[in-house]
């Protein structure tokens, strides 16, 4: 690392359109290298520590391959395995975790934990998922999508389901990618209204997911209840009954419509039994995509390259 204030990754507004578009495609390279079984090592001797305060699958192994495929190591440290947030100040933990690491992630809960570890850290800091963002996951399928369809540029995405993390972070993509969102969630579990309102010029609510995917090239859903919601599931399974995706609301979109899902899904509920399956389906190829997304994101935070 240079002596310069490292880079970070809080949101997708951390980096400018121009250097996403560069992890964007040199995340398409990055796939090819591996499928290619080429060995490309630039990550020697260097070290991710992986701090979950959240439970994880796809972000945990896509991480840690990933930095393992690059010739570096992952530190994996579950809640048990730190004080983050437990009776030492988290300026404390990051600037002795930074000492001894090239590069963090972390999945928690409050996203100011991840911002005041981000202030206080030597090297750069990964948002791997908070209560408000995810923006690792928008990587992967902004990826998917180029690759299957060329440039998400100048077209419609259909956000159908909670307000959450995920469609906070689909709200910035539409800035940062230049396409129009459509969101559709019922009242009560609408996204945050400031970020709404500061992107009024490209994202709309049309609470009837019927007609939000009119014109869609691209249908995107997740769980109805989040890790930490699991009390209140089935009050939102009422409230979100009408907001399933199934391959009837999909026919609503266009003919080349995408449908994407960041996983774990929960058949019969926000997707249907037959959706994962059907051929407009992207969802395993995005989950995918989390490994050489990731990777070309750290390649930029750690080697810096002109861009």
């Amino acid at each position: 690392m240079s002596n310069s204030s490292p880079r970070h990754f809080l949101t997708l507004l951390d980096l400018t359109p121009n250097e996403l578009h560069w992890v964007i495609q040199r995340a398409i390279e990055l796939k090819q290298i591996r499928n290619s079984k080429t060995l490309y090592e630039p990550f020697r001797n260097q070290v991710l520590a992986m701090i979950f305060q959240k439970s994880s699958t796809r972000t945990r192994v896509s991480f840690e391959a990933g930095m393992a495929q690059q010739g570096g190591h992952a530190i994996f440290l579950s809640p048990r395995d730190t004080h983050l947030g437990r009776g030492e100040p988290i300026a404390d933990s990051a600037r002795v975790i930074s000492s001894m690491v090239d590069i963090v992630m972390i999945r928690t809960f409050a996203h100011a934990q991840v911002e005041e570890f981000a202030a206080h850290s030597k090297v750069p800091v990964i948002n791997a998922l908070t209560d408000d963002y995810h923006p690792c996951q928008l990587l992967a399928d902004i990826q998917t999508f180029v690759e299957h369809r060329g440039s998400i540029s100048g077209k419609t995405v259909t956000w159908i389901g909670d307000g959450n993390n995920m469609c906070h972070s689909f709200i910035n993509a539409a800035k940062q990618f230049n396409f129009k969102l459509n969101v559709a969630c019922p009242d009560g579990y609408l996204p945050n209204t400031q970020l709404m309102a500061n992107n009024a010029d490209r994202v709309h609510l049309v609470q009837d997911p019927k007609q939000a995917v009119i014109g869609s090239h691209l249908v995107v859903t997740d769980t109805w209840a989040s890790m930490g919601q699991e009390d209140e599931k089935k009050a939102r399974e009422t409230a979100f009954e009408d907001y399933q995706v199934n391959p009837t609301l999909m026919d609503l979109a266009e003919p080349e419509a995408l449908f994407m899902h960041c996983l774990p899904a929960y058949r019969g509920l926000e997707v249907s039994h037959d959706m994962l399956s059907d051929p407009r389906s992207v969802v395993y190829d995005e989950a995918e995509n989390r490994l050489h997304a990731q990777k070309a994101l750290m390649e930029f935070l750690l080697l810096q390259p002109q861009v």
